[in-house]
């Protein structure tokens, strides 16, 4: 489909991304498409930087993208900003012209420290804390899928990188599930799934799971935060299972995954 649509467009870059990334994308693929009209391929890794960076998901650029996109935070953990790399000297010189000046006017010296610290972190703990999001992430799929959930699954499984998704039809829809889940101070949500649709809303429920396992939460604890989402999601009082998620969350009062003072 995607070859022929190519042969037919002719365009001149051709973009791999999404908002949920369960498994890797076929960028050689792509890539060997895009060859037959000269496009170039943008692989756009907002989500699964951390996931590259980590050593937990191919690197696009060694499969054959052209030039990579991604944010500085989500599974990256850094300051909120974003970043453009190639491994091609003639499109990095491209890029570099035109971000600045051009694009850009400035940036903010504040954010690049901070990502700088974020970066030295990765150098020593990177590759543990990305492997940690991903087990993490396949334990709380499974624990949910335990409990009766009707967790998003492949013939491949629940998801081999930090994200998951539940289908939200059950539960009124993704954003009215996330709704019901923020009252409980649990935070998700929506997104599409390639299932039936929900009127007036999303038919996905969408987890992610760097933010916990960089305050110290493991596989091990999935199956209490799934019993909380669960109930939560079945319309029990709020207040409580809210006052419960806390008392569960003041268990990790550190940061995992960072280098101390001292080092």
């Amino acid at each position: 489909a995607l070859e022929d649509l190519v042969k037919r467009v002719q365009p001149r870059l051709i973009t791999i991304g999404g908002s949920l990334n369960l498994f890797p994308h076929p960028v050689r693929e792509i890539r060997q498409i895009a060859d037959t009209v000269g496009a170039k391929v943008l692989f756009d890794a907002a989500h699964q930087c951390g996931m590259i960076a980590g050593r937990q998901w191919p690197n696009p650029l060694q499969e054959g993208a052209h030039l990579m996109t991604m944010s500085t935070y989500k599974s990256l953990g850094g300051s909120a900003g974003g970043l453009i790399v190639s491994n091609e000297p003639d499109v990095a010189k491209k890029l570099e012209a035109i971000a600045f000046p051009g694009l850009t006017a400035n940036f903010d010296v504040a954010k690049s420290a901070a990502l700088a610290i974020t970066m030295l972190d990765w150098q020593v703990f990177g590759q543990a804390y990305a492997a940690t999001m991903v087990d993490t992430a396949q334990a709380l799929a499974v624990a949910l899928d335990a409990e009766g959930a009707p967790v998003f699954t492949t013939s491949s499984g629940f998801t081999s990188s930090h994200q998951f998704a539940l289908q939200a039809e059950t539960y009124g829809g993704g954003q009215h599930a996330a709704k019901k889940l923020r009252n409980a101070n649990i935070l998700s949500c929506g997104i599409g799934l390639p299932v039936a649709p929900v009127a007036a809303d999303m038919n996905g429920l969408r987890f992610g799971t760097p933010e916990i396992v960089r305050r110290g939460m493991l596989p091990a604890d999935m199956q209490q935060l799934a019993s909380l989402v669960i109930r939560a999601l079945q319309a029990e009082d709020a207040a409580t299972i809210a006052a419960e998620t806390a008392r569960f969350r003041c268990r990790f009062q550190g940061l995992a995954f960072i280098r101390q003072a001292s080092e």
